[in-house]
């Protein structure tokens, strides 16, 4: 079992930047594949960023590329996403996530635990 709290977000004026956090507790935190997903009102959950467990697989969604940037520090627990230039089509909640799976995966899907999510809202 894991466990993972968000935290990080807000409102933000288009052009601002936010870094969000995922704190993370419970059996083996450390080798597990991480995530950062977002849902908008009305859509389906996407992924945003995944890190492998070792941080030499990073994926980003292409519309996110060069604006955020995902890592992690083992020795916290904790997962962070740097996002900057913001856009108000950025407002979502965003989720992270962990995977129970050893082979690399990107899709929501194949991830097991979830936060319960943080808000952020960007206006224009």
């Amino acid at each position: 079992q894991v466990q993972l709290a968000e935290s990080g977000g807000g409102l933000v004026q288009a052009g601002g930047s936010l870094r969000l956090s995922c704190t993370g507790s419970g059996r083996a935190f450390g080798s597990r594949h991480m995530g950062w997903f977002r849902q908008a009102s009305g859509k389906d959950r996407g992924t945003v960023a995944v890190i492998s467990w070792n941080g030499e697989n990073i994926y980003y969604t292409d519309s996110v590329k060069g604006r955020f940037t995902i890592s992690r520090d083992k020795s916290k627990n904790t997962m962070y996403l740097q996002m900057a230039s913001l856009e108000p089509g950025n407002t979502a909640v965003y989720y992270c996530a962990a995977s129970v799976a050893t082979r690399y995966t990107t899709a929501p899907g194949g991830f097991t635990w979830w936060g319960q999510g943080t808000a952020v809202t960007v206006s224009s």
